[in-house]
């Protein structure tokens, strides 16, 4: 049941990725894992992989082994390349400020790295960053403030991030926040300047939260607005969500070089892990492939102006198209109820424009992915016109905790392009402009592999039907 083009840890356990770094022409990409997981044992090490398209991942094994030091197992942080050497380990450094808790008490700790990211050295025995006396202290997220010639730093800290300056990485003073009550702990900060679609320049202000006891998603919110230097001034108090799904935590975002390394300012690439605390440890995967841990889709992604607001659209990696194995095009397909498709597949990417007359709309339009030859199992992924969303519906299949994610929709267009994203235990809908995505883990069994157009009490056009069969080899 291992996924075949996301990526997935090589055995055992990962949980949150770490923010890639671009170095020496590719990007490394760090997470949490824990090498003893089947067997009982805790803590998490910082393993490596590296990339060049964001598709296909080459593991290069574990740069800061777990209980290196007496301050016990790294957990999330973030790394940096001291081009400047500015914190006195070299020029061209790897700097690692990560979470460690010796006692229970969070803070944020120093490593280094002089092989290139290789492996990491610890740079002391005490935080960068001590704990006040708060409970949640940690996630250091840290930036490269141009404005300002300074490191920034980004600190979860229960309802608030905390900002922090420094001249060297190792010295830190706290010069504002940015204060939420009203979704839950916030965890893995993020911060970004990105240039939009028409032109002008924002700050993005992202962290992962749980809106669910308002209604809303529990992955990566994020705001966009003004940032001083001390204080994040957001264009709107209510959060927009780069995924309404219940499996895309502890997102990151990070930088999108060309070959030459300049940083493009109108894209970022952002990577989620496909889990959520509620169930993290139910999967069949630990009995089928012994391990448990994968990650959602690498995306693009960019600042849209959408009326007088901003707001973030993805796609899946440009590279993905690269891998296709099969390619179905099946052309404009008129349905009127149900419509089985002759193409089954477990690893498809699959995209359409659905279009409807919006004076005489169906109630639902959608596409059935990981259907069982009967039909009793399946996932389902479309847009309902009568009560105005989309939505992934997974409760018809074999999953922790079943559940339909929805989105809001304006039916007044009569037409919506689709994206659908399938990979053995995992489900993506890419919904229009890639404003709204829903990402799901899902558990199919190995026979589930039929594709059904549908809709309800009126007809569509699934128009440019059109399905990719993936595979990396």
């Amino acid at each position: 049941m291992r996924p075949e083009y996301h990526f997935s840890v090589p055995d055992n356990w990962k949980n949150d990725p770490q923010r890639p770094i671009f170095l020496d022409g590719e990007y490394h990409y760090y997470y949490l894992y824990n090498a003893d997981y089947l067997s009982g044992g805790g803590g998490t090490s910082w393993r490596r992989a590296t990339t060049t398209d964001h598709v296909t991942f080459q593991d290069q094994g574990v740069a800061i082994p777990k209980f290196t030091n007496v301050n016990g197992d790294c957990w999330s942080g973030s790394l940096v390349v001291d081009v400047n050497d500015t914190a006195g380990y070299g020029a061209g450094a790897v700097i690692a400020l990560v979470t460690q808790a010796p006692g229970g008490r969070q803070a944020t700790y120093l490593w280094y790295s002089t092989d290139r990211g290789r492996s990491f050295k610890a740079g002391g025995e005490h935080p960068v960053l001590p704990n006040p006396g708060v409970p949640d202290f940690r996630d250091p997220k840290v930036v490269w403030d141009d404005d300002r010639d300074r490191w920034l730093l980004l600190h979860a800290e229960g309802r608030c991030i905390g900002f922090y300056v420094s001249p060297d990485l190792g010295q830190w003073e706290r010069v504002g926040d940015f204060v939420r009550t009203d979704v839950g702990l916030l965890e893995c900060p993020d911060l970004f300047h990105m240039t939009a679609d028409d032109g002008t320049s924002h700050w993005v202000l992202g962290t992962s939260a749980n809106g669910k006891g308002r209604g809303l998603p529990a992955t990566y919110a994020y705001w966009t607005g003004r940032f001083d230097g001390a204080r994040f001034m957001p264009h709107q108090q209510e959060p927009e969500w780069l995924d309404h799904g219940f499996d895309f935590y502890g997102a990151v975002t990070y930088e999108a070089h060309d070959d030459a390394g300049a940083v493009d300012p109108t894209m970022r690439r952002v990577i989620g892990w496909a889990n959520f605390w509620d169930y993290p440890h139910n999967t069949p995967t630990l009995a089928t492939d012994g391990y448990n841990g994968d990650d959602m889709i690498v995306r693009d992604v960019r600042l849209h102006r959408s009326g007088a607001r901003y707001r973030l659209v993805s796609t899946p990696t440009a590279a993905l198209t690269d891998y296709t194995h099969r390619q179905h095009r099946l052309g404009d397909l008129r349905v009127d109820g149900a419509r089985d498709l002759d193409v089954r597949s477990l690893t498809l990417d699959l995209s359409c424009t659905l279009v409807w007359d919006p004076a005489t709309p169906p109630a639902d339009i959608g596409v059935e992915v990981c259907r069982a030859p009967r039909g009793g199992r399946h996932v389902a992924a479309g847009v309902s016109l009568r009560e105005s969303f989309s939505y992934v519906d997974r409760r018809s299949t074999v999953n922790p905790t079943g559940g339909e994610s929805r989105a809001a929709l304006d039916p007044a267009s009569g037409s919506l392009r689709l994206r659908i994203l399938v990979d053995r235990t995992s489900v993506e809908m890419f919904v229009g402009d890639g404003g709204v995505v829903h990402s799901h883990r899902v558990f199919p069994l190995i026979g589930d592999d039929r594709i059904r157009l549908f809709t309800r009490e009126g007809r569509a056009i699934f128009q440019d039907l059109t399905i990719r069969e993936l595979r990396l080899d």
